[in-house]
């Protein structure tokens, strides 16, 4: 198989429009089939604005309606430009193409014609759950059941991700607005375009790029540039947060104080209120001991030092409740990071201030 990094070279320096598609029809032989360009252009009305599902610095989604079978996609069209473009087109369908999960949007199909890198993915007709966290769907439709299903179903397939399947993948984009939702509100994974697979025994991945979101990325991968099972099971515990208490992990519209809601969740841990960090849309009618351990799940994946995370196998058992809930420092712990040359950085959960006291210090050399 053509490594990534050769194939990319080929893709820029070798004859553009054959080879290119030559090396990658190879590549992707053994996954989803590949759809012609006029197929796609007729399933979404030629990309018309009217067909479109959302949009961001990637490119467009669609929605399409293949014929004769009239059965609804999702059409992601990313126009081709950088490197790092490439690079995820060719992660996305090299590596998801092989993933079976119920908690994982399944790739269908595949083009790469007209300048333009196209994926079509089973239609989530639900869309993303930011939408209705802190978007324009009505939150009221999204039940404290459902919530708690929809973190579950996140933890069900990054325990696939990290454990199940026969290699180890790190998925490096976990958020919000990559969790899709079907019919029935079931949440499903998705974008896997920074995923990158990892070897077993290591389970860490040595990138020069800093891939990832702000409010969403593992302090650590800021300094090191390594992304691990770790670092995934972070920005998992910041989607909990969201889920029970429906704000963004990062809010800059708010004081000092309340602007990252890690910090601020874990404030009123200490203080024996954690309770209060409940959406009001739910008008209190949640579950208390489940949603204490989303929150408390929340807070334990979002502990600055990677190693005091819990795995996701640990998750999973605390939100099924088979087991208890470990113990947490009733403060925000400060991570401080020293590295081999004598700098040492102190890092929060978003990198630029400290909400903390220094009772609870960890120091970590860097590898």
């Amino acid at each position: 198989m053509v490594g990534l990094t050769l194939l990319l070279a080929r893709w820029r320096h070798g004859n553009p429009n054959n080879l290119k598609s030559r090396e990658l029809d190879k590549r992707f032989a053994q996954g989803p089939r590949k759809f012609s360009y006029s197929v796609l252009r007729a399933a979404t009305k030629n990309f018309s604005n009217d067909q479109m599902l959302g949009k961001g610095g990637f490119g467009q989604v669609y929605r399409g309606t293949l014929s004769p079978s009239k059965e609804t996609v999702a059409v992601k069209r990313i126009l081709q430009g950088s490197k790092q473009v490439q690079k995820e087109y060719i992660s996305e369908v090299s590596i998801i193409s092989k993933l079976k999960h119920r908690n994982l949007v399944q790739l269908h199909r595949w083009c790469h014609e007209k300048g333009c890198l196209l994926l079509v993915y089973e239609f989530q007709p639900n869309g993303s759950l930011d939408k209705y966290l802190f978007g324009e769907k009505n939150r009221s439709d999204l039940n404290w059941d459902l919530r708690y299903s929809i973190a579950c179903d996140i933890a069900s397939a990054l325990l696939y991700l990290h454990e199940e399947w026969d290699q180890r993948v790190v998925q490096r984009d976990i958020k919000a607005n990559n969790v899709m939702l079907d019919g029935k509100f079931t949440g499903k994974l998705g974008h896997f375009g920074l995923a990158r697979v990892v070897e077993r025994e290591r389970a860490i991945l040595d990138t020069t790029v800093l891939a990832g979101t702000f409010g969403y990325l593992a302090p650590e991968c800021v300094v090191t540039r390594k992304a691990s099972l770790e670092s995934d099971v972070f920005s998992f515990g910041a989607v909990c947060l969201e889920i029970a208490y429906g704000r963004r992990a990062v809010d800059r519209s708010l004081d000092d104080h309340n602007w990252k809601l890690v910090e601020w969740v874990w404030d009123l841990h200490g203080k024996g209120k954690i309770l209060e960090a409940t959406d009001a849309k739910l008008d209190g009618n949640f579950n208390g001991e489940e949603m204490e351990r989303v929150l408390l799940v929340g807070l334990l994946c979002s502990h600055p030092y990677p190693k005091a995370r819990l795995s996701i196998r640990q998750v999973i058992d605390i939100l099924k409740m088979k087991d208890p809930l470990p113990p947490l420092p009733s403060s925000y712990p400060e991570l401080v990071y020293t590295t081999s040359h004598g700098p040492v950085f102190s890092l929060s959960s978003t990198f630029d201030g400290k909400f903390c006291t220094t009772e609870n210090v960890w120091n970590i050399e860097s590898v």
